[in-house]
């Protein structure tokens, strides 16, 4: 309702990527493709692991879940962006806008957690082999997943909590491609100091204490391989992280930039083009990550693959 010459904000208008039509139909088919490339890469791998009785353990039972957060976390974004190019103006009510700033939240903050949980799974698998049952039980796993979306939950209210509490009674136009805690803060018409630190410091705790749990294990787990004696354990110890490390440097090395470096080192379009990167491609990155260059998982595919020819 408007009270006097201000309008209270009903509605956010996103200005998405670009504005010329002929790069939207572009972006419009290849963004297109990643997201079916998306969809069907994280369902086969949940869908193969399912299947795959050798596949039922806690590494691939973490996989699973870092599969459907995946998919998450591109259907809270990707299918607004598709719109966005097949229309001047792409307008979210400000409840749709909420609800996919939570989703984003939730989904990316998990990811994290599910990250620096794979990470300890390898370093009990590859340093104490004889615990490896004990510390990586049914019930540790499912604690640890259920900690990962709680983690998401709890990060995605405080983003929430704090958006609520802002008034928007001016400008609505969103510069970006997805309702985003910064470019929604420069709308507000006012804002208490706090409002911007706290997501900040929120998301930066959670960066900093799961890099440091995924460090921790691999300098531990680095350690353990250089006194192997044997050139093939060593191999074989190392080969079971590398999908791992290409996923997190990949994810992380996004996050960082958007997180960690000074605000007037990056335009907004540099923030634009980084965000569609981990929150639309790496999604993609991930499952191709995982089947290229692990064994088990093209084994797994490989007679998948026999099964339906044969049957």
């Amino acid at each position: 309702m408007g009270t006097g010459n201000d309008t209270t904000v009903i509605e956010f208008t996103l200005l998405g990527l670009s504005e010329d039509t002929t790069v939207c139909a572009m972006l419009f088919l290849v963004f297109l493709g990643i997201y079916v490339v998306t969809l069907m890469g994280n369902i086969s791998i949940i869908v193969l692991i399912r299947r795959s009785h050798h596949l039922h353990t806690p590494m691939y039972l973490f996989l699973c879940h870092l599969a459907f957060v995946d998919i998450g976390y591109s259907s809270s974004v990707t299918p607004v962006m598709l719109m966005s190019f097949l229309r001047k103006e792409t307008s979210l009510p400000v409840a749709g806008c909420v609800a996919q700033l939570c989703s984003v939240v939730t989904f990316g903050t998990a990811e994290c957690f599910l990250l620096a949980s794979m990470a300890y799974d390898r370093y009990v698998a590859i340093c104490s082999p004889l615990l490896y049952s004990t510390c990586m039980s049914p019930g540790v796993c499912i604690i640890l997943v259920g900690m990962s979306y709680l983690g998401g939950c709890v990060n995605a209210w405080i983003f929430i909590g704090c958006l609520l509490r802002l008034s928007f009674c001016g400008p609505n136009k969103v510069n970006h491609f997805f309702c985003d805690y910064s470019p929604l803060l420069k709308l507000a018409c006012s804002h208490d100091f706090t409002f911007g630190i706290i997501p900040a410091i929120s998301s930066g705790s959670i960066i900093v204490a799961t890099v440091c749990v995924i460090a921790i294990s691999y300098i531990y787990i680095l350690i353990t391989i250089l006194k192997m004696r044997s050139t093939k354990g060593r191999h074989k110890a190392f080969s079971t992280c590398t999908s791992h490390l290409t996923a997190v440097t990949v994810f992380y090395g996004t996050i960082t930039f958007i997180y960690v470096m000074p605000k007037s080192s990056y335009s907004t379009d540099q923030n634009k083009v980084v965000s569609v990167f981990y929150t639309v491609v790496i999604p993609m990155l991930n499952p191709l990550i995982y089947s290229l260059r692990n064994k088990e998982i093209k084994g797994a595919l490989k007679g998948e693959l026999r099964i339906k020819i044969f049957s």
